[in-house]
């Protein structure tokens, strides 16, 4: 029920929809004599639109999440790597054929380097089937077709298919990995995406040292300056409203302990 839930508010509250649900809106209550708060409406709309087209907001908004958890030192070992899923577009290859990769292509690409730098880790992707109203192609399938391809033995890969969300990430997880005392596993995954995600791996009882790629963001003041591609910065607000929103989300309901998750203390 969680996860339909998830799917269904953010498909409204997604921003342009929003935006556009709320001029919607305003032209409706001028319809109904209403012409004071239909033009509120319109104006906030409009304000809104300017703001995710044309300003530094989505840049703001994902360097806050970015810069929770930062790049550690790698330890001389590593015992595991748990890489989420998000980084193939299993509808195009489901209509293409073949393993087709997205904008969060780095949780695999930097995963697999990962793997190859430290030889006698294990390799855990974990990663669902998360369409609604169709099924996609599994992406544990692309994932074992992609880390073979690179040369990473297949008795080193887990590949966990279950999960359809982060909280279920790290519960499936946990077991399959058995993760002992001492030993050390990466997390790796989107660094916007990293608070979330080390909240769940808490809640399970799963320890691992984040390790953010897949960076959105600059640094400096280039974050001032939103891109002359105006998709772009609409796109940064919606990822970054939409891992806010999750946050608030898993929190509320116990899946994760605290509203913003932070490093560890050492």
């Amino acid at each position: 029920m969680f996860f339909l839930l998830s799917k269904l508010a953010w498909f409204v509250l997604q921003p342009l929809l929003a935006l556009l649900l709320l001029a919607a809106c305003g032209w409706g209550l001028r319809r109904l004599g209403l012409p004071a708060l239909g033009g509120i409406a319109l104006g906030l709309s409009v304000v809104g639109l300017l703001l995710v087209l044309f300003s530094p907001l989505g840049l703001l908004m994902m360097n806050g999440l970015e810069q929770r958890f930062p790049k550690p030192e790698l330890p001389e070992r590593i015992d595991g790597i748990v890489v989420l899923g998000g980084s193939f577009d299993t509808r195009v290859a489901r209509a293409r054929g073949g393993d087709e990769l997205n904008e969060a292509a780095d949780r695999v690409t930097q995963a697999a380097a990962l793997a190859l730098q430290y030889p006698d880790a294990k390799l855990l992707f974990t990663g669902g089937v998360a369409a609604v109203l169709e099924d996609d192609i599994p992406e544990v399938d692309a994932a074992k077709t992609f880390f073979t391809s690179l040369g990473i033995p297949q008795e080193r890969i887990l590949l966990e298919g279950k999960a359809r969300n982060t909280a279920e990430n790290a519960v499936y997880s946990k077991p399959l990995a058995n993760p002992q005392p001492g030993e050390t596993w990466l997390l790796v995954t989107s660094a916007y995406h990293m608070p979330r995600a080390v909240g769940c791996f808490r809640s399970a009882g799963f320890d691992v040292l984040p390790y953010p790629v897949d960076f959105r963001t600059p640094s400096g003041p280039a974050l001032w300056r939103p891109s002359s591609l105006v998709l772009r910065n609409a796109e940064k607000v919606d990822f970054a409203l939409r891992e806010y929103l999750g946050l608030f989300a898993y929190w509320m309901s116990g899946r994760i302990d605290s509203l913003f998750p932070r490093p560890a203390r050492l």
